[in-house]
């Protein structure tokens, strides 16, 4: 089982939104028993929360069901994920600062060079949920080839 944690800050709008495209990505090319997703945030304001309400609409618009709560990254999930997936150069600095561990860790928009973006805007405050899925959307399909590709599936 290949696993893969996406993080962001507070685990209720990017990260979410990321685990939930993920994880519908690779249930529609019948490999959700082969690939499991997960999200946590560095900081712990929302822990225990529902995703943001731009979040669930969004999915809810795409047809993409999610049922997690927010939860906190922990330094056992950098050996405990393949994969452990930022949104941000804050995110990443973050997880890295927990130490080293197993898992790779990298930027979700790494499998996006074709968009000339770096970092997944936070939407909490400026409400660009739009752009945010777009990113996501294009990134995870990336992400999913190249998951294939390094375990041949």
């Amino acid at each position: 089982m290949v696993r893969v944690l996406f993080v962001c800050l507070g685990n209720i709008c990017r990260s979410p939104m990321a685990e939930a495209v993920f994880a519908h990505m690779v249930e529609q090319v019948g490999l959700d028993g082969q690939i499991h997703a997960d999200s946590a945030g560095t900081g712990n304001w929302h822990v225990g929360e529902a995703p943001h309400s731009g979040t669930r609409k969004i999915l809810a618009r795409e047809g993409i069901g999610y049922e997690g709560r927010a939860r906190l990254l922990i330094r056992d999930d950098l050996d405990a994920f393949d994969y452990i997936i930022t949104m941000d150069r804050e995110n990443l600095r973050n997880v890295k600062a927990l130490g080293q561990g197993m898992a790779k860790v990298v930027s979700l928009m790494e499998f996006a060079p074709e968009t000339n973006v770096e970092e997944v805007p936070d939407p909490y405050y400026d409400g660009r949920f739009e752009e945010v899925y777009r990113l996501v959307t294009q990134a995870s399909e990336g992400l999913l080839n190249t998951i294939r590709r390094e375990h041949s599936l």
